[in-house]
């Protein structure tokens, strides 16, 4: 897109918008007492991992989870422990119906939505050549579908609303080609959900920041395997999986007002795994 010097000097109406009303402190500016933050996949690994966060940082929180009813008694767990609201419901994803139905519920039981964490997903690491169709469909109904469905209904709330907040699950699959295993529709799906959330950042600028997480191997279900933790350990510049615990906080940023001028924004958290 060009540009010229004129089109620089003119003065644009509504710019430079005003600067969020939000604490100078900046431990202040962490805190999350107040906010209402939906998690999917909650009941174990990252997303458990960031519940657990919101709700130390003083957010109420819904954790959607598919099949692992875990989450129910987690909830209670976090309530009790932090005295905020946690309730667990059951989604699946990658039905539209059901995440529309359920972010109307969510916003009927807690008033509103602050913050969207869209990290639902699931990984079928086989070559594309010994994958069925219905394990290729399945990743794509879980990882894209899941991801677009979740982003539109809750784009729709936050337009309502004048302001929100979404964060996407990806992966450092969509910045490399990820070996010893080749998992090509896995990493493909991740791509697409890395540029989604970008471009959804230039769609919602008006009421609603949108960034990417894009974690690397961590201490979970979907962590390194058997057979390639070793090569994770070895290509990890920090020499070993990361620890959920050490995924709180990236999540918390962004989820919180420290993160006000940030929008558009891919945060690798690998231990270094995709250095050069």
């Amino acid at each position: 897109m060009s540009m010229t010097v004129e089109d620089c000097r003119r003065v644009r109406p509504g710019f430079p918008r005003p600067v969020p009303d939000t604490p100078e402190n900046v431990l202040q500016q962490f805190q999350m007492k107040g906010k209402v933050v939906v998690v999917t996949g909650a009941a174990d690994g990252i997303g458990l991992a960031v519940a657990e966060g919101m709700a130390e940082a003083g957010a109420d929180v819904a954790m959607w989870y598919n099949s692992n009813n875990a989450a129910v008694e987690r909830a209670r767990g976090l309530e009790e422990m932090h005295k905020i609201r946690a309730v667990a419901y059951q989604v699946d994803v990658s039905k539209a119906e059901q995440v529309k139905s359920c972010i109307e519920r969510v916003v009927g039981d807690f008033g509103r939505i602050d913050v969207f964490v869209a990290n639902a997903g699931m990984a079928i690491s086989k070559p594309i050549l010994e994958q069925t169709l219905e394990e290729y469909q399945k990743q794509m109904s879980v990882n894209v579908d899941g991801v677009v469905f979740c982003s539109k209904y809750i784009g729709e709330v936050f337009k309502s609303q004048g302001r929100g907040n979404l964060i996407i699950t990806s992966s450092m699959s969509a910045h490399i080609v990820n070996v010893p295993v080749d998992q090509p529709v896995y990493n493909a799906t991740k791509a697409f959900v890395t540029h989604f959330g970008k471009s959804l950042a230039r769609e919602w600028r008006e009421f609603a920041r949108v960034n990417v997480v894009s974690p690397g191997f961590f201490d979970t279900r979907m962590g390194a395997g058997e057979l390639v933790v070793n090569e994770a350990y070895r290509m990890a510049a920090l020499g070993r999986q990361g620890h959920v615990k050490e995924i709180k906080g990236v999540y918390l940023y962004l989820g919180s007002e420290a993160s006000s001028f940030v929008t558009g924004s891919d945060v690798l958290i690998d231990g270094g795994y995709v250095l050069p």
